[in-house]
């Protein structure tokens, strides 16, 4: 690999120089601290409690000699990890602002790829020193690690904590360890313009505020994004040339940078739009773990203190369970979705490595059946639903879920939030999760 004309001693304290700056632009610093004193603590114990994610699971496969990874000069172990993690190529988003840990080495010349699975997160920089990897543990939330870009017999995946928890568990990430997909006002060294404001993007985002720092390949119609374009002028930020920056399909076009030094030549709309909705789904259901474990730990210290059976469930604790609950299903059955006006169509075939994963009814549908002309998804209720992360939920809170869903997909609630959700939507919703779903209440069939 390259070396930077940088040293290293002064690459790391522009580095933190630079990321001082984002945390504080952001208000993070004081927030993260905050969020951070409850799942330091038991029953969480975030960086305590033994992991078990794909990471560690792959690291005891080279620690025995089961898998070897494979380097290259040009991606390092890049390739090779995709493939150990099942990662399709074709998931791969470029974003040029300098919003990560190795931002020195990003700018619009040479952006960052993200790479990532329904439980994955894999980030490389052009003559980084490391992959940066972002995993989903299934009890603790969000977990990160780094692989050293040097070659040798047993990589060893090293797990970081404080710094990145700075801005990955924060408000902006539910207050737990979690992932964040930002849309900022990039200039021409992909520095953020942070008094032009910044927004946090899941699938409620409208278009207009998308993927600023971000390139974008894929049609879209008459609907514009912030994508493939640079602030000019930092006493105007707002006023990007957004017609620029529409419906490009062959991102060599925008000549800013050379697509070929990527592993695809595409950063794929659709691919955006899931990795917008499953990073904060990924969030949701790590709080709603939190904050149920959380209330069962005080339930039983107050039952004790009371001389109270110990399963008794106060009306304050129900109403604990109840909240998270309310809070994932809105989010799980796409309330507030933006509307989409006009068609998408990705660039890199992300969409049919996508519902290769899929698992069908009877009829041959799925959650993963994308509609992508009005909305993301044919039948909206989030595919994570049958993540490992969902299934390990505490029983209490998963109760009061199946519950809500069930009464939302009969039509027993008039609640406005679901007043997307047509009959044609909760009944083929219904009969999806009745045929492939395991663990549904008996009530359900």
């Amino acid at each position: 690999m390259k070396m930077s004309i940088i040293s290293f001693q002064s690459r790391k304290t522009l580095c933190f120089k630079l990321l001082t700056m984002v945390m504080l632009s952001c208000g993070l610093l004081i927030a993260a601290q905050c969020f951070a004193s409850s799942f330091e603590e038991s029953p969480i114990n975030y960086h305590k409690a033994p992991v078990s994610n794909p990471i560690s699971k792959l690291q005891k496969k080279i620690d025995s000699g089961e898998v070897k990874l494979e380097y290259d000069e040009t991606h390092g172990y890049l390739k090779s990890v995709l493939k150990e993690l099942n990662v399709p190529q074709s998931s791969q988003v470029l974003v040029f602002s300098k919003t990560s840990f190795q931002l020195p080495r990003i700018d619009p010349k040479h952006p960052r790829s993200v790479y990532f699975s329904d439980d994955m997160y894999v980030g490389w920089v052009q003559n980084g020193d490391v992959v940066e990897i972002s995993t989903v543990d299934p009890q603790l939330g969000a977990i990160f690690y780094s692989l050293e870009q040097k070659e040798t017999a047993k990589p060893k995946f090293t797990r970081h904590g404080d710094r990145c928890l700075i801005c990955h568990a924060s408000s902006k990430t539910e207050g737990v360890p979690g992932h964040i997909v930002r849309s900022v006002f990039s200039d021409k060294r992909g520095m953020p313009v942070f008094r032009a404001g910044t927004f946090r993007i899941d699938h409620t985002s409208p278009m207009k505020n998308r993927w600023g720092g971000w390139y974008v390949s894929g049609t879209h119609g008459k609907q514009r994004h912030m994508g493939n374009v640079l602030v000019e002028d930092k006493n105007r930020p707002e006023d990007l040339d957004i017609e620029a920056g529409a419906n490009v399909t062959d991102l060599s076009t925008l000549k800013i940078f050379d697509p070929k030094k990527y592993l695809v030549p595409h950063s794929d709309i659709v691919a955006l739009m899931v990795m917008e909705h499953q990073s904060r789904m990924h969030n949701l259901i790590t709080r709603t773990n939190f904050e149920t474990r959380i209330a069962l730990r005080d339930s039983r210290v107050v039952n004790k203190m009371l001389k109270r059976n110990i399963n008794f469930r106060s009306p304050s604790i129900k109403n604990r369970f109840d909240s998270s609950a309310n809070r994932l299903v809105k989010y799980m059955l796409f309330t507030d979705e933006a509307k989409l006006t006009d068609p998408i169509k990705g660039t890199s075939g992300y969409e049919a490595d996508f519902e290769k994963l899929a698992i069908k009814d009877r009829q041959g549908r799925s959650l993963r059946d994308f509609d992508l002309q009005t909305r993301m998804f044919k039948y909206p209720c989030s595919y994570l639903i049958y993540s490992e992360a969902f299934n390990v939920l505490p029983s209490e809170v998963k109760t009061v879920i199946y519950q809500k869903l069930w009464d939302i997909l009969n039509s027993k609630t008039t609640d406005d939030d679901y007043k997307h959700l047509s009959k044609a939507d909760r009944i083929a919703i219904k009969e999806i999760l009745l045929a492939t779903k395991k663990g549904l209440p008996s009530y359900w069939k």
